[in-house]
């Protein structure tokens, strides 16, 4: 059984630079061992260690039967992310993990998957694209929302059109200011919402991004006929250990690494835009 205080060695098997701050690492554990037992679920995250410099918590944005790769999107923002922005293929990285609860995908299949995210912070949800894409058979339809603040923070655009030429997906997007020649809505990403297709007793929900944007968006597809029970979310903290130690990532009385990112709506409802929490 891994140690979840030690490291696994990762290779960098591939660099993809998404834009200017945002970039993917394509990693695999170089033991065999390693890679026979590592396990996730869409939603859960890693704890990426940069040697000699310290750890900082990633989602896994990969499929989990993705040929044993894991693939992190990360935004360049503090000490152990820009020095992750100067690897490159051959390199190593330690890898703890994978932690926290996931997405409920067994929840998902047969039923309708309506995902929202804003601003940069989409990658939690990228995973679940990913998995429900690959198996589509198993899902109804998809309506996957986007929206950002500025047009230039739309990164994947590429993979917004592969995802809309699957059947039955709907893909809205959407930015705050969108710039002369921008083709989507401009405005709000729940603004959308009316453009969506949406069945409320057959729809489960998941989404990522700032609390006030899923703030919105919960009450806004509430108002639609969705339970709070069907809606889920992916929260951030600063979180520091991966297993409930360090106290960083308190929320309320649970530890987002250790009890979440994902949780129902109806279990943080009070919780969220409260400060302190």
């Amino acid at each position: 059984m891994n140690n979840p205080y030690l490291p696994w060695e990762a290779e960098v098997v591939e660099r993809v630079q998404e834009s200017d701050s945002i970039f993917t690492l394509r990693l695999r554990l170089t033991d065999p061992e390693a890679r026979n037992h590592y396990r996730f679920v869409p939603g859960q995250f890693n704890m990426v260690y940069l040697y000699g410099v310290g750890e900082v918590a990633i989602s896994i944005v990969s499929d989990p039967e993705s040929e044993a790769l894991l693939d992190h999107t990360i935004r360049a923002v503090g000490r152990v992310t820009h020095g992750l922005a100067k690897l490159q293929a051959g390199e190593r990285v330690g890898i703890r993990g994978p932690f926290g609860r996931g997405w409920p995908m067994p929840l998902a299949e047969g039923r309708d998957v309506f995902i929202v995210t804003g601003g940069l912070g989409c990658a939690p949800v990228v995973g679940v694209i990913n998995y429900v894409l690959a198996r589509r058979t198993r899902f109804g339809r998809v309506c996957i929302v986007q929206g950002v603040k500025h047009a230039e923070d739309m990164i994947w655009r590429e993979r917004y059109a592969e995802w809309s030429a699957h059947p039955d997906v709907q893909v809205l997007l959407a930015a705050e200011h969108g710039g002369v020649l921008w083709p989507w809505h401009v405005g709000l990403a729940t603004e959308l919402f009316d453009q969506a297709v949406i069945e409320p007793s057959r729809t489960i929900v998941m989404m990522c991004g700032p609390e006030g944007m899923m703030r919105a968006a919960a009450r806004g597809l509430m108002q639609r006929g969705i339970a709070p029970e069907e809606i889920y979310l992916s929260m951030e903290r600063n979180m520091q250990c991966g297993v409930g130690h360090c106290g960083h990532c308190q929320f309320g009385g649970s530890f987002i690494c250790r009890n979440g990112p994902v949780y129902r709506y109806s279990e943080v409802r009070e919780l969220l835009g409260v400060k302190g929490f």
